[in-house]
């Protein structure tokens, strides 16, 4: 397997996360998005999106974190990083969903330069944005964690859910956001990070990490 991604992508660190609890082994490709190699005529001539992470596996080429993760779940099913039951399962995605669709858009990379380059947002107002939907989006995540609380996200061992929430906070602390005002969310966090396939897996550890 190879896999293309960019060291400070949080959603490259979600699939980095899942690979290291199946123990999977993989080429590690640098994509460095800062410097616009996503654009490279080479990086483009497999993804249509010229976003991170890629996965290719065999003949299979793979885009979008979750949708990767979920195939390495059905691929690699053990450890699960789905529940069994339905209800659970859906528990764990819209936990996922609350920080892949909710928090991170709204601050992913492509939105801040356009708000910087674009709009003429000053580095500062920037700023104030990225903090104002990660702080208030793990919100939502400390509310669902709270009402049904566990050693995880959902159960004893990790799930999808905490591949989404481990990076989500990395860039939190990057970013200087305020994490306080979540305890069940970095409780979770801290819980994750006494484990190798996080902790091997982080920003600081990745080859092309500056």
């Amino acid at each position: 397997m190879e896999l293309y991604n960019y060291f400070r992508s949080s959603a490259s660190y979600r699939v980095r996360i899942a690979l290291a609890l199946k123990g999977l082994a993989y080429d590690y490709k640098s994509v460095h998005l800062t410097k616009n190699e996503q654009f490279n005529e080479s990086y483009a001539a497999v993804s249509a999106s010229r976003l991170v992470p890629l996965l290719r596996d065999g003949e299979h080429t793979l885009t979008q974190s979750l949708a990767i993760i979920e195939y390495l779940d059905e691929t690699h099913p053990q450890p699960p990083l789905l529940p069994r039951a339905p209800h659970e399962r859906a528990r764990v995605r819209a936990l996922a969903l609350d920080i892949a669709c909710e928090i991170h858009p709204l601050d992913n990379l492509r939105v801040l330069r356009y708000l910087v380059r674009d709009l003429k947002v000053s580095e500062e107002d920037k700023d104030r944005w990225y903090r104002h939907w990660v702080e208030t989006g793990l919100e939502v995540v400390e509310r669902q964690l709270a009402a049904q609380p566990a050693r995880f996200c959902h159960g004893d061992a990790p799930t999808l859910a905490d591949c989404c929430l481990v990076p989500q906070i990395f860039n939190a602390q990057r970013m200087k956001c305020r994490t306080e005002h979540v305890p069940q969310v970095m409780r979770v966090f801290e819980t994750c990070m006494t484990l190798p396939a996080f902790t091997e897996t982080q920003p600081s550890k990745c080859p092309d990490a500056e």
